[in-house]
């Protein structure tokens, strides 16, 4: 079994599972599309992105699997596996593992996977170290529609001054033990509402945008506030908006129910750490250069005695 990176003699099986992909980033799928499709491809080759694609051969079957980093993040994530109908192959597991290795070079700390319950890749992922730390489910809210109260919006977009906000959101709506893996906002994108407590990070593309929000348990009429999110979008087109409820999240489902979202397949977010991240280091101490230090004197115990 040998296992390299993509090239330009792989199109024909790049072309043969084109429709057989399970994809792993599911935000992605949603606003960018195919992960096999031609737009998706010329990324590979573009030497400055942290994107990468592998090909397992020799094996029972031929394996292809992507992974993607975003430069300044502590995490990469798995992009996706093909195809889908043969991974419960044995040699999955080590194609996985390489593209594990891939993101440890890129200097990820963890990299990430999202599959469904009902996936038969569970096992692999599990024999290649990974665990799950976290559920969520994807929300189309794309038929939430237009009230006279959503008309009023009190949300604007993020500016870096309301990023320490956002941040405080997140460490008391983020468990503690997630931390690590599921980073505070530190970029000036997404959406603050003006009471301060709700904050909702933006992924999109030509496809879809997905909202993550953070909002506060002790925060009055969710629901209004989520159809207003939804219905202020600036620059939509016509395309889909999907929110993304993680498992510390869900008394925010039957909010979204009520306005007429329509749920998703329940996922399980899987971690494989690569590296421990020390977050304070304490300062070694050093004698002054102008300070002298004598040695002290001690006899040298009698071994015998």
């Amino acid at each position: 079994m040998t296992i390299r990176s993509l090239d330009l003699l792989d199109l024909p099986t790049i072309a043969r599972y084109r429709n057989d992909v399970l994809t792993l980033d599911s935000a992605r799928a949603l606003t960018r599309g195919h992960p096999l499709g031609a737009m998706s491809l010329l990324a590979y080759i573009n030497p400055a992105r942290h994107l990468y694609a592998a090909i397992s051969n020799g094996g029972e079957s031929t394996l292809l699997g992507g992974v993607i980093h975003t430069r300044g993040d502590s995490f990469a994530k798995l992009l996706y596996l093909a195809p889908s109908s043969h991974l419960d192959k044995r040699q999955l597991p080590a194609l996985i593992e390489h593209l594990t290795i891939q993101a440890g070079e890129w200097q990820a700390f963890h990299i990430l996977a999202e599959v469904d319950e009902t996936s038969d890749v569970f096992p692999a992922l599990r024999m290649a170290g990974f665990s799950v730390y976290a559920w969520q489910r994807l929300w189309d809210a794309s038929r939430i529609e237009k009230t006279e109260s959503t008309l009023r919006s009190s949300w604007r977009r993020i500016q870096s001054v309301d990023l320490p906000i956002a941040q405080s959101l997140h460490y008391h709506i983020v468990p503690p033990l997630l931390h690590p893996v599921e980073p505070a906002p530190n970029r000036v994108v997404g959406f603050i509402h003006a009471d301060e407590k709700c904050y909702a990070s933006v992924a999109s593309g030509a496809y879809g945008i997905v909202l993550t929000p953070l909002i506060h348990p002790d925060e009055q009429d969710v629901g209004e506030k989520i159809a207003t999110l939804i219905s202020s979008l600036p620059d939509r087109r016509g395309r889909k908006i999907y929110l993304c409820v993680r498992s510390y999240q869900t008394w925010l489902e039957p909010a979204l129910a009520d306005l007429g979202a329509q749920a998703l397949p329940r996922q399980a977010v899987m971690v494989k750490h690569l590296a421990h991240l020390v977050k304070a280091g304490q300062a070694a101490r050093v004698v002054p250069t102008s300070v002298s230090v004598q040695t002290s004197r001690a006899s040298r115990m009698d071994i015998d005695e």
